[in-house]
């Protein structure tokens, strides 16, 4: 075992290895414990322009096997479907061993240490934090935890997730074949949606629910492969099952998460920044990452990665959170597929929120301002998705 530590990382994806990478570069001493990355892992995969921007100087784009997305397509049933073009640099998606990869990579060579071991334990003590792991015990001054929505270090040191506080995003991997574009259809029952996106040599295939609706994995995946049969998206493709848990915060709960303590914080999934709506968390693990290894950098405290993240992140997540309730409802959907279908200004607005350009904050502005004036209306206030107080500005 590493024998000083000045900050151990538990968790070596997005946000765990971009938090070490910025601490190793500012000449920390920084030690990352995970067992299992990179992998696979189940999810769309899609990482936006800004959060390739945000690692553009730690990894080499051309080097990370992607596909470029041109469009995504949105569907209501067999027959009715808008199609969305998206920019160039909007979307990418890749495989998330090899992201992740790309990105453990770049921590080592800033500095850091990888330890493959799994952390079975994490208790404060007077003078720092006791790290069991399974190659050992070490002591360490600080703790980031990156491990995920099953966070051990949550779980110890601050609360585990709430099922209301999760979703269950399970699915196939349908190897040998891809495209370019995005498939989503929004459902009511449970309020989620279905979606596929195209890996390197596969396609994600999913669905996204609240944990607390009552529908088991086995339900929402069986529900999956009908989707899958009526889309015709991967005819006699090999199918891989998966299932994981994704944080998926009320607008409550974003004001009360635990964030950090004196010798530990949360960055990333363990600390639930990922968007109730879309349930995207690349771009919030990156960005909480280095945040937090500022603010460890600077003033040796959490204080101001508390502030940053509370100010810029979570008021975002509330935001979608209160939006969320009405906007996978049957009424919603279908004004809402009719406005992609008949306005070029509704696409645009799209876009840019698929690219996570558009901030929930002052989207119904927005939309009010495009030519589309009595369309936005429609289909974003007259329903209630974004009109009554304490939501969307």
């Amino acid at each position: 075992m590493p024998g000083n530590i000045d900050v151990a990382v538990i968790g070596a994806g997005p946000a765990g290895s971009w938090a070490a990478y910025c601490l190793a570069r500012r000449g920390a001493r920084v030690t990352i414990f995970d067992a299992s990355h990179p992998r696979e892992k189940p999810c769309g995969g899609g990482v936006t322009g800004r959060a390739l921007a945000l690692v553009g100087d730690a990894i080499d784009r051309a080097q990370l096997p992607s596909s470029a997305i041109t469009h995504a397509r949105f569907l209501r049933g067999p027959r009715e479907s808008a199609t969305v073009p998206l920019a160039g640099d909007a979307l990418t998606v890749t495989s998330r061993a090899d992201f992740d990869a790309a990105l453990l990579d770049a921590a080592c060579r800033a500095g850091a240490t990888l330890v493959t071991a799994r952390a079975t334990d994490v208790a404060l003590e007077p003078n720092g934090v006791r790290l069991e792991t399974s190659r050992g015990t070490c002591r360490v001054p600080f703790v980031i935890g990156a491990d995920g929505a099953n966070s051990l270090v949550r779980r110890r040191l601050a609360q585990p997730f709430r099922r209301d506080e999760l979703s269950i995003a399970t699915g196939f991997f349908a190897h040998g074949v891809t495209s370019n574009e995005i498939v989503i259809e929004l459902v009511a029952d449970p309020p989620g949606y279905i979606w596929s996106f195209p890996r390197p040599g596969h396609l994600a295939i999913g669905i996204c629910a609240q944990a607390d609706t009552g529908s088991t994995a086995r339900t929402l995946r069986d529900r999956t492969a009908r989707w899958i049969r009526d889309t015709h998206l991967a005819e006699d493709a090999p199918l891989q099952p998966y299932s994981w848990p994704i944080p998926s915060l009320t607008a409550a709960g974003c004001a009360t998460a635990p964030l950090a303590g004196e010798r530990w914080c949360l960055a990333g999934d363990a600390a639930g920044l990922v968007d109730p709506i879309t349930r995207e968390g690349i771009y919030f693990a990156l960005q909480s990452g280095q945040w937090a290894a500022e603010s460890l950098a600077a003033t040796r405290a959490t204080a101001n990665y508390v502030d940053r993240v509370r100010t810029d992140i979570l008021s975002e997540l509330a935001r979608a959170a209160r939006l969320k309730a009405r906007f996978f409802h049957p009424a919603f959907t279908g004004l809402m597929l009719r406005a992609l279908q008949q306005s070029p200004a509704i696409r645009a607005v799209m876009a840019d929120l698929i690219a996570g350009e558009q901030p929930y904050a002052g989207l119904r502005r927005r939309l009010l301002s495009t030519l589309e004036l009595g369309l936005a209306w429609k289909v974003f206030v007259r329903k209630g998705a974004l009109s009554g107080r304490g939501t969307i500005s």
